[in-house]
């Protein structure tokens, strides 16, 4: 594909930057390329078990149809880009036709009775819509209806379940880094070959802000030579739409423009974070990485802490799926002199809004459009 990817920023401490580092092409010498073979051969054992699953899938009574519509969000690739906010977003235009969604997910990283970061991010952005956590979909669809209302069920991270049928299959591709650097796990960020596009009812280019728009025209043609003939490409923005401070307070998200911060996350393209915040106008003098779905500690954070102060910065920022984490360690403290805020963001379809409704109405022929 012609689009430029983006390349990570290096970490010493981060096995994901590093390994990020290799695949990307950014580390060289001979030990980065020894690493790429390797990494190589586990990635064509990875496509002789895509291929086995595939061929399962095919067979009779593999895919189960669920007693409501089902529509999915998922991607290509792995790391961020963008599900949680477009799960929301769906969530609440059901609502909005007068339909009552249930978000589906396979609770990665949760823990009996404590629902994980996706989930409780889900919760703030779309209060009362409810969500079920269970790597078996099709169960988890069939228990929660047999005593509550459904009309439709969203599959958060969906498109690699096969083994529930869907009526409408959403594809994220990150502007930032929309084909995983050409290569399947763990030689590249593919989860499968970029052929399977074509199961996709529609793309949707995301984080379109963050790049120039002759690249998102590029990277609409690239898609619409993989996707099926006529498949909908459309263009989303993640729009910033505030700062939820840690201590209840609220501002505007202009509000970081010329300021000095600290910034930390834990997810899957850090780098599409701090773009985020630097095309907020604001002067990142300090940027933390972790693991995606890192466990955080106290003493994590209190370093972070001691770091932005030590940098000569008041406000330390991080994402909504991190904060969620950190109210929990933090409670109502502040680590004063630094305050802590939560950039919150929200999608913004600005291609394509109207295909994406009349397809979700057309899931219930009766539904106000």
């Amino acid at each position: 594909m012609a689009m430029n990817e983006l390349r990570p920023t290096r970490s010493p401490t981060d096995p994901q930057a590093r390994w990020l580092a290799i695949v990307s092409g950014e580390k060289r010498g001979f030990g980065a390329a020894a690493a790429r073979c390797f990494l190589a051969h586990q990635a064509l054992l990875y496509r002789c078990g895509l291929a086995v699953r595939n061929l399962i899938c095919r067979l009779p009574g593999r895919v189960k149809r669920a007693p409501c519509p089902v529509v999915s969000v998922g991607n290509l690739t792995v790391g961020g880009t963008g599900k949680t906010p477009m799960v929301a977003y769906l969530a609440r235009l059901v609502t909005e036709l007068g339909k009552r969604p249930l978000i589906v997910s396979r609770g990665y990283g949760s823990r009996p009775g404590r629902p994980n970061e996706e989930a409780q991010e889900l919760e703030r952005l779309c209060p009362g819509v409810p969500h079920v956590q269970n790597p078996d979909r099709f169960a988890a669809i069939s228990a929660w209806m047999t005593g509550n209302p459904c009309d439709v069920a969203i599959l958060d991270d969906g498109f690699q379940h096969r083994r529930l049928a869907r009526d409408v299959d959403i594809v994220l591709v990150d502007a930032l880094r929309p084909f995983g650097f050409g290569h399947l796990v763990p030689r590249g960020l593919l989860r499968e070959p970029l052929s399977a596009l074509r199961r996709a009812d529609m793309a949707i280019v995301t984080r379109a802000e963050l790049v120039a728009e002759a690249e998102v025209s590029r990277l609409k043609r690239d898609l619409a030579a993989l996707a099926r003939p006529a498949t909908p490409i459309l263009v989303a923005r993640h729009q910033p739409t505030g700062l939820a401070m840690f201590d209840g307070s609220r501002r505007p998200a202009e509000w970081l423009r010329g300021e000095d911060v600290a910034a930390a996350c834990a997810i899957g393209n850090p780098e599409a974070f701090r773009r985020t915040i630097e095309q907020l106008g604001a002067r990142v003098k300090l940027f933390k990485t972790f693991r995606d779905h890192h466990a955080y500690t106290r003493e994590d954070l209190t370093h972070l802490i001691e770091l932005a102060r030590a940098a000569g910065v008041k406000t330390l920022v991080t994402t909504g799926k991190d904060s969620v984490k950190w109210v929990a360690l933090l409670g109502g403290e502040q680590g004063a002199p630094v305050e802590i805020g939560a950039v919150e963001v929200a999608i913004r379809l600005v291609e394509g809004e109207a295909i994406l409704r009349d397809r979700v109405a057309a899931l219930w022929p009766n539904a106000p459009c």
